[in-house]
């Protein structure tokens, strides 16, 4: 009887713990695939991706880094988001062929796990893009300087070699991906992200004072998708899209200005103009490239005004192409406008100002063909005689009309001015 109630005991005990086992959730691992250029918002896309999984309570956030470099102080933000984070961040360059870049290299050293795919590489993050003159050797030193030390003190957090970063930063050091395993750069090598989450299950992270163990091996994967608002933001903080942007921008207000009361290219010219100016304000501009392209379409404005022989338009062209060549600071990482998207742009509204300043300017210059400016110079029979005045016939109405000369009836007759809806005509000769 003993042995039967200790059976029945541990029998219950069994399937208490596997109701318990089965009521346990799986940890989940949420996924943020980042790519392009680090911008505000790509920034802003990590930051809330931290935030989302942090809400979630998630094992544990993958950031999949595939970026050339970008903006220092969108970098930085993204920095401080990681080392702040309430849950263990992993930074995965990935796939094969990707790059962490510049910017992206501090981003991964940030992360409380650094890996990297086979076939990728990580580093060059000199800073050049700070806007400062080569000649200013100060001011470049500084620079570089407050780079090494911010790079430096992210590596030695994490436990990785403070030396090669610094190379990065002061030599545009770059490595391959088992180069910097070796160097430990990074904590490890993983072809895939299932590969990955294996080799991280069981693996202490110390997050603040404390230290956990990662449990990845049968997480959930959760991944972060990007939100209308986000990708907006990214898109049009692209430098290309950006430059599209103004010069749709300016062609919608030139073509307003050009035919006043069309009032719809002007509308979408001034929307197109204010997100081209919000996309500026989170790019390195060149405000002499911003004053060239305003140079330009001011004197295109002026070559439909002034006869200048199309003088005024090569002046617009010339300006219009080396301010949109200077527009961006090219040393920026990820931040110039791309030469197959700068010549067909330039060239394509180049032809569309001349165009519009051409139909402007035949206009002006054609003779009316309505109303009493349109009479002059037409041709009429003379109904009556005009002895000096009568009725003639001109352009399918009947007119009165006076002449300076007798005139019959039947004769051809030319209209020669128009004074209050009375016609003065004179008699062509016959030849």
């Amino acid at each position: 009887m003993g042995r039967k109630v200790g059976f029945f005991l541990i029998l219950m005990l069994g399937i208490g713990n596997l109701e318990l086992l089965a009521a346990t959730p799986k940890p989940t691992v949420y996924v943020l695939t980042a790519t392009g250029s680090i911008n505000p918002g790509l920034a802003e896309f990590i930051r809330d991706g931290i935030r989302t999984a942090e809400r979630a309570q998630a094992e544990v956030l993958v950031i999949q880094l595939d970026t050339p470099g970008g903006l220092d102080t969108s970098m930085r933000q993204i920095v401080q988001g990681i080392i702040n984070a309430k849950i263990p961040i992993l930074v995965y360059v990935s796939p094969k062929g990707a790059r962490a870049a510049s910017a992206g290299l501090m981003i991964t050293m940030a992360a409380h796990i650094a890996a990297m795919a086979p076939g990728t590489n990580i580093g060059a993050a000199t800073p050049v893009s700070l806007g400062f003159k080569k000649a200013d050797k100060v001011m470049g030193r500084k620079a570089i300087n407050d780079m090494v030390a911010y790079v430096q003190a992210l590596a030695k957090e994490r436990g990785r070699n403070p030396k090669w970063v610094e190379k990065a930063v002061r030599e545009s050091a770059s490595i391959p991906a088992d180069e910097a395993l070796r160097l430990k750069v990074i904590d490890l090598l993983a072809d895939n992200l299932e590969e990955l989450l294996a080799k991280v299950d069981n693996r202490p992270v110390r997050l603040g004072k404390t230290t956990r163990k990662l449990q990845t091996a049968a997480a959930k994967l959760v991944p972060i998708k990007e939100g209308l608002r986000i990708t907006i933001l990214k898109r049009i903080a692209d430098p290309n899209i950006a430059f599209i942007l103004m010069m749709i921008g300016l062609a919608g207000l030139y073509f307003e200005l050009a035919h006043p009361g069309v009032i719809f290219p002007g509308v979408v010219g001034a929307l197109a103009l204010l997100l081209a100016f919000f996309a500026f304000q989170t790019l390195p501009i060149n405000m002499t490239g911003i004053l060239l392209i305003l140079l330009g379409f001011i004197f295109f404005l002026l070559e439909i005004w002034v006869t200048s022989y199309g003088l005024l338009a090569v002046a617009g062209v010339a300006s219009l192409l080396l301010g949109s060549i200077m527009l961006f600071r090219k040393e920026e990482p990820g931040m110039a406008i791309s030469l197959g998207v700068l010549l067909p742009t330039v060239i394509v509204f180049c032809l569309f100002f001349i165009g519009v300043a051409f139909l402007v300017f035949r206009a002006q210059i054609r003779r009316p063909t309505t109303g009493a400016s349109g009479l002059i110079g037409e041709q009429g029979i003379a109904q009556t005689a005009l002895a000096p005045e009568g009725r003639v016939f001109v352009h399918g109405e009947y007119w009165k009309a006076r002449s300076d000369e007798p005139i019959a009836a039947g004769e051809t007759i030319e209209v020669i001015k128009v004074i209050n809806l009375k016609l003065l005509v004179r008699r062509i000769k016959s030849s």
